[in-house]
């Protein structure tokens, strides 16, 4: 089987097509892509949602506080910089404890950069993510119907 080369996102607003970085992070393409084939991200919530910043989701409870069973990465930050459309692994304080949490840039946030791993991009369907509602939480928020790889 050839290695996916997309995840795609099927949001309750639109499809969303990222490329895979691999060539970036290894490890965590390799987390988001397993967790995706798994059904992980099906139905979870973007619980997170900065107007002008970023959406955040990949946490099953929709807290924020959570994450897959499997363990933590290590971090593989690079100079890849966090601009518009950009897909970038969520952590705590420690460098090292990305899960399944991830979050999609909606502007520029160069100053993230070599502090968060950086994944994928979007390719196609940043209107989608555009139009998920906004909040920390949203009161409504969007979801992911439905994620899938692509080779």
């Amino acid at each position: 089987m050839s290695q996916p080369t997309q995840l795609v996102l099927t949001l309750d607003t639109g499809d969303v097509r990222i490329k895979l970085r691999p060539d970036l992070a290894p490890k965590h393409v390799e987390r988001i892509t397993t967790l995706a084939e798994r059904g992980f991200y099906d139905g979870v919530v973007f619980h997170r949602v900065i107007d002008g910043f970023m959406a955040q989701g990949g946490d099953p409870t929709g807290t924020g506080m959570s994450g897959s069973d499997e363990p933590n990465l290590p971090a593989e930050f690079s100079a890849e910089p966090h601009v518009r459309g950009v897909c970038s692994m969520a952590r705590t304080n420690d460098p090292n404890s990305a899960n399944s949490q991830f979050f999609i840039c909606l502007d520029d946030a160069t100053f993230l950069d070599r502090q968060y791993t950086v994944w994928g991009e979007v390719v196609e369907g940043m209107e989608n993510v555009d139009a998920l509602p906004k909040g920390e939480p949203p009161r409504n928020p969007g979801k992911i119907v439905k994620a899938r790889t692509e080779a």
